[in-house]
C-alpha cells in the first residue's frame, strides 16, 4: 500500500532495519519494505498496530510463536529472520515487529481477483506448494490458524510461499476471545471449532485451505453476509456446497469443469465436523495429488476415486495412490472419459504400420522378358546328290559360300541388339521420370517446418533457410519466453509446406509490464483515467473518513506507484469520504463530566467555563454552544458549568419594622416571608429573629423567614 504519510518511513528499528516504504496494511499489522543495514539486504518488516504491545503476556507469546516459525526451513515457507519490539513513539509502550524474507511478486488474492474461476488443473498446481508448506509446519506441531489467499505469496519467478506462520496464535491470545482475532478480516476462512470452542489443531488449517480451494475453483466464497457475524454463523451452521453447483460448466462437456471427485475433496476438507476432515496437510496433499493425476490422465469421473475422497482415512502421509485404471466402456464401473481427440491422418505404409500381404489369388504373374538374343549359325546347305552317270563341277569351298551369309546375319543381329538396348534405356528413362515426378509431386517439393521455438532470430533465419523456406517475423508479449526468442510459428513445427513458402515466427518481447501511475492525492475520476491510460484497471474502491483529505481524493493505492505490473492488473483504491460528521445532542442540565465524556467519545473537542446559577445545581451544564446540529470530528463544543448560586450575607434587620426589613432583604437578593413569634406575639410588627439567621450567609435568591413580635 502507498500512503500519503507514514511516521515509520525512514525510522530505523533497533538501529538495524531502516524502513523504506509501506508495502501492505492489514487488520493487525502493517508490512514495510526495509533495508537490513547490517547484511545489506532487502527484508520485509511486519509491525503490529498500536496497542498490541501493551500486554506483557502477549509479548511473550508473540516472541515464542515467532521463534517457532523461524525454525521452519522449507522452500515454500517465508523465512523469519528476526523479531523484537521497540519504543516507536512517546507513549512509553513498545510495538512488536517481526523481520521476514521479502518476496517480490504478488499474492494469491491478486490471482483470484484477476483470473478466478481458475481451471481445476491450474488450481491444484498452484495449491500443491501451499500444502507442502503446511505439511512441514504440521510436522513440527505448528498450526498456521490464518490460511487465506492474502498469506500466499507468488514471487516474480513463480515460486509459491506461505507467510505468517504462528502469528495468528499470538494475536488471538491478545484478544482474549477465540473469534475476536479472526473477525477483523478472515471470517471467510475461519473453521467452526475455532468459533465454538476457541481451539484449533492441524484440521483447522485443512478447513481454511478447503475454503481457498473452493474460492479458486468458483471465483466466490462459500459463505457471505452483510456482517462478519453472519459469515461466522454460516460457517458453524451450514455445510460448504459442492463447487460445481455454483458454476455453469459440466465435466461431461468440458475438461476445464470440476469433476465429481474434486467436489467431494472440497467438501471433505470443509466438513464442519473436524473428525471427518483429513487429519493434517500431508494427508490432504496425498488426496490433492491423486486428484491432479486423475485430471492429467483425462479421468473426469470415477466412482472409486470419488468414494475415496470422502474417506480421508484411506490415505497415508507418504502414499499418493496411482491414477485409477481406465476401464473399457463395457465395464459397469468404468470411469467416464471425455471423447478422445480425433485421430491423426493415417500413417503411410512403411512409416509405422504393417502392409497387408496380398492374397495368393491377387498376386501378379511374373513375365519373363528376353534380355539378350544369342545368334545361332545357320545350318550348312546340304550337298546335292550327284546324278548318276553325269559329271558335275566341283562345289565351292564352304567358307566362301557361308561367309557373306554369316556377315549379313551378324549385322542384323547387332542392329536388333542396339534397338533393344535403346528401347530398354528409353523404358528405364521413362520409368525413372515417372518415379521422380511421382516423388516430386508427393514429397520432393514439400518440406517440414523446423522446430525453432525458443531460438534467436539469427538462428531461425539460418535453420529455415536450410529448409528452402522464407521467414517473416513479428513481435508479441510473453510471460515465459525470454525476449528475442521465438514463441511460436505458423504453420506449427513439423507441418508440411511447399519449398519456398513463408513461415511466420513470433518473437518474444518479454513479459508485458506497465508502470503504475501515481494516483495518491488525485481525485477518484482522475485516478481511474490514469489507470485506464496505463492499460490497468480499477480494483476494489474503499471509502474511508479522513480528517485531512477532502472527499473524493485517493489516499492509498493497492500497488505502489512506478511498479511494473501486467496489462489489466486491478489496482485497489482507498478514497476519502471527507471529515466524518457527528450529530450533536443537547447536554444542558446533564452533569458536566458525563457530557464532556460523551462529546469526546464522538470525536469532538470540549472546552468548559463556569458561572453561578440560581436554578442549575453545581456541576451541571448551564449552557452548551453550539446547542445542537451536525458537526465534524475535531470541532470544539463549549460547555458552561454551574457553580451553584452565589452566597450572600443576610442583612441584620432585627428590631426593624416589617416593611423596612422586607425591602432591605429583597435589595440583597432574597425572597421574604413573615411569621409571628410563637407564645410572644404582641402584634407590633417588628423583627425579632430570622431563618436563616441574621448576619449569616445564604444562597442568593433563597427565602428568608422573618419572625415578628
Amino acid at each position: 500500500m502507498t500512503s500519503m504519510r507514514d511516521p515509520l518511513v525512514g525510522h530505523v528499528l533497533d538501529g538495524r532495519y531502516q524502513i523504506l516504504e509501506r508495502a501492505a496494511r492489514g487488520g493487525m499489522a502493517t508490512v514495510y519494505r526495509a533495508l537490513d543495514t547490517r547484511l545489506q539486504r532487502i527484508v520485509a518488516v511486519k509491525v503490529m498496530h498500536e496497542g498490541m504491545g501493551e500486554d506483557a503476556d502477549f509479548i511473550r507469546k508473540f516472541d515464542r510463536e515467532a521463534r517457532a516459525a523461524a525454525r521452519l526451513s522449507h522452500p515454500n515457507v517465508v523465512s523469519v529472520f528476526d523479531q523484537g519490539h521497540e519504543q516507536l513513539d512517546g507513549s512509553g509502550t513498545g510495538r512488536p515487529y517481526i523481520v521476514m524474507e521479502f518476496v517480490a511478486g504478488t499474492t494469491l488474492r491478486s490471482v483470484i481477483s484477476r483470473d478466478a474461476p481458475l481451471t481445476p488443473l491450474r488450481t491444484l498446481d498452484l495449491l500443491d506448494p501451499v500444502l507442502s508448506a503446511l505439511a512441514e509446519a504440521h510436522a513440527h506441531h505448528l498450526v498456521h490458524r490464518d490460511v487465506k489467499p492474502e498469506n500466499v505469496l507468488i514471487s516474480d519467478r513463480g515460486q509459491v510461499k506461505v507467510a505468517d506462520f504462528g502469528l495468528a496464535k499470538a494475536i488471538s491470545a491478545q484478544t482474549n476471545t477465540a473469534t475476536a482475532g479472526v473477525l477483523i478480516g478472515t471470517v471467510s476462512y475461519v473453521p467452526p471449532e475455532l468459533v465454538v470452542h476457541g481451539s484449533a489443531d492441524t484440521r483447522a488449517d485443512v478447513y481454511s485451505f478447503g475454503i481457498v480451494l473452493f474460492e479458486m475453483l468458483t471465483g466466490r466464497k462459500p459463505h457471505t453476509g452483510d456482517s462478519p457475524y453472519e459469515v461466522v454463523f454460516a460457517h458453524v451452521n451450514k455445510d460448504v456446497p459442492a463447487p460445481s453447483s455454483v458454476t455453469s460448466s459440466s465435466w461431461r462437456i468440458s475438461r476445464d469443469a470440476i469433476p465429481p471427485y474434486l467436489d467431494v475433496l472440497v467438501r471433505t476438507a470443509c466438513a464442519r465436523d473436524p473428525d471427518r476432515r483429513p487429519r493434517d496437510a500431508r494427508v490432504l496433499q496425498a488426496m490433492l495429488r491423486q486428484s491432479r493425476d486423475a485430471l492429467v490422465a483425462g479421468v473426469m469421473d470415477d466412482p472409486d476415486l470419488t468414494a475415496r475422497m470422502a474417506d480421508p482415512s484411506s490415505f497415508t502421509d507418504s502414499s499418493v495412490p496411482p491414477v485409477p485404471t481406465l476401464r473399457t466402456p463395457s465395464s459397469p464401473q468404468s470411469p467416464h472419459l471425455l471423447p478422445p481427440p480425433e485421430p491423426a491422418d493415417p500413417v503411410p505404409h512403411g512409416l509405422g504400420e504393417p502392409v497387408e500381404a496380398p492374397s495368393p489369388s491377387r498376386r501378379l504373374r511374373t513375365t519373363v522378358s528376353e534380355s539378350e538374343i544369342v545368334p545361332v549359325a545357320p545350318p550348312a546347305p546340304a550337298t546335292p546328290a550327284r546324278p548318276r552317270g553325269r559329271r558335275r563341277r566341283a562345289a565351292a569351298p564352304l567358307d566362301e559360300v557361308s561367309r557373306p551369309l554369316q556377315e549379313q546375319f551378324d549385322a542384323r543381329t547387332r542392329a536388333r541388339r542396339r534397338r533393344g538396348i535403346v528401347i530398354l534405356l528409353l523404358v528405364l528413362l521413362l520409368a525413372l521420370g515417372v518415379a521422380w515426378g511421382s516423388w516430386w509431386m508427393a514429397s520432393g517439393r514439400w518440406t517440414a517446418v523446423p522446430p525453432v521455438t525458443g531460438m534467436s532470430r539469427d538462428d531461425v533465419q539460418e535453420l529455415v533457410g536450410q529448409e528452402d523456406l522464407a521467414v517473416a517475423f513479428r513481435e508479441d508479449w510473453s510471460e515465459t519466453v525470454p525476449p528475442g526468442a521465438v514463441i511460436t510459428t505458423s504453420p506449427d513445427p513439423g507441418a508440411r509446406v511447399l519449398q519456398g513458402s513463408q513461415v511466420q515466427a513470433v518473437l518474444s518481447r518479454g513479459p508485458e509490464r506497465h508502470g503504475v501511475p501515481p494516483v495518491v492525492g488525485s481525485t477518484r475520476e482522475d485516478a481511474r483515467l490514469a489507470l485506464t491510460e496505463a492499460t490497468l484497471a480499477v480494483g476494489e474502491v474503499t471509502e474511508v473518513w479522513h480528517e485531512e483529505v477532502p472527499a473524493g481524493v485517493v489516499t492509498e493505492a493497492g500497488v505502489r506507484a512506478g511498479r511494473e505490473v501486467r496489462r489489466g492488473t486491478a489496482v485497489d483504491l482507498t478514497v476519502s469520504r471527507g471529515r466524518q460528521p457527528v450529530q450533536l445532542g443537547d447536554h444542558t442540565g446533564r452533569p458536566a463530566s458525563r457530557a464532556a465524556t460523551a462529546l469526546e467519545e464522538a470525536g469532538l473537542r470540549v472546552e468548559q467555563q463556569q458561572e453561578h446559577s440560581r436554578t442549575v445545581p453545581e456541576g451541571e451544564v448551564v449552557e452548551q454552544s453550539p446547542a445542537t446540529g451536525t458537526r465534524y470530528r475535531g470541532d470544539t463544543v463549549t460547555l458552561t458549568v454551574s457553580l451553584g448560586p452565589r452566597m450572600v450575607t443576610v442583612p441584620n434587620v432585627r428590631k426593624m419594622g416589617v416593611a423596612a426589613a422586607t425591602r432591605t432583604l429583597e435589595d440583597a437578593g432574597f425572597e421574604v416571608r413573615t411569621a409571628p413569634v410563637e407564645d410572644n406575639h404582641l402584634g407590633l410588627g417588628y423583627v425579632a429573629d430570622a431563618d436563616p439567621g441574621l448576619a449569616t450567609e445564604a444562597p442568593e435568591g433563597s427565602t428568608i423567614t422573618l419572625y415578628l413580635v
